[in-house]
This record gives C-alpha cells, structure tokens and sequence, in this order.
C-alpha cells in the first residue's frame, strides 16, 4: 500500500522568522552581522540588529555624559549599517530593524530576544582575555538554553 498523503515540510518556509544579531563596533559583531544577514537574506527571515547600550554608574557620578556616549554609538552603528544596506540594494535585499536596549550585554540580547520572539540568535566571538574566566556573552547565551546561538569568529 502506498501513502499518498503529502510531505508535511515545504522547502523554503520553515526556519527562522526574526534573527536577532548582537552588535557593538568590533569586528567580531560585524562579522556576526554580516554572517546572519545572509542567513536572514537565505531564509526570508527579519534580521534585528541589537545594540546594547551600556549602563555605566561609575561614569555617570564623574559627570560623563553616558547616555549621549552610547547614543551616539548607536547612531554610528546605524548610519554604517543603512550605507551598508544602500550598497548591496538590488544584489542582497535583507528585511531589517535597529533596536537599542540598556544593560549589561547578556541581559540586553536576552531581553532583546525575548521581545523579539527571536529564533535565533547570532553573537561574534569575544575579543577579550578576560572572558576565558568570567565567560563571555556568547557562553552564557549558549548555556541559557533558550534560542539557538551562533557564534561567528
């Protein structure tokens, strides 16, 4: 007897809706960037661009201007990201948001994630020595179990 009944997996739809990439400026969060917008490009998937803007009270009781400091950061961080845009138009279309978020990074993807309804998440590796010891953000998002983590080197 053969089953006559249809595959239930349709190529092309399955797979990630909204793929949260974490970035900061470093070259690991661009080329993280980069990896899941051709991720978001390939699976037809929204990619939010995150930005975590730190929140730093030992800088603020200086007198520092930290909210100016990390705002400004974020509108770098988004006119890189539109002129980017601007230059692949027509040869890679990628559907894409820019979200900010305050608080530590682990907290601030987590929470972004989570308001995302993320599928997956993309971090670059840590660029610092003293995440062997503490672990870094990409181990804990790793460990929290609760999106898919890329780490992109």
């Amino acid at each position: 007897m053969v089953d006559k009944r249809p595959a239930q997996f349709e190529r092309g739809t399955d797979g990630p809706k909204v793929i949260v990439a974490g970035v900061d400026g470093s070259d690991s969060s661009w080329r993280a960037a980069a990896y899941a917008a051709g991720l978001a490009r390939r699976q037809n998937s929204l990619l939010a661009m995150v930005y975590i803007q730190p929140v730093l009270p030992a800088g603020a009781s200086l007198g520092a201007s930290v909210v100016d400091t990390t705002t400004e950061v974020a509108e770098e961080l988004i006119a890189e990201i539109r002129a980017a845009t601007e230059r692949l138009r027509g040869i890679y279309d990628v559907r894409w948001e820019f979200h900010t978020f305050r608080g530590d990074p682990y907290n601030g993807l987590a929470q972004a994630a989570d308001e995302l309804t993320a599928d997956a998440v993309v971090v670059g590796a840590s660029e610092s020595a003293g995440h062997r010891i503490i672990g870094s953000v990409a181990v804990r998002l790793v460990k929290a179990g609760r999106w898919p983590v890329t780490v992109v080197p």
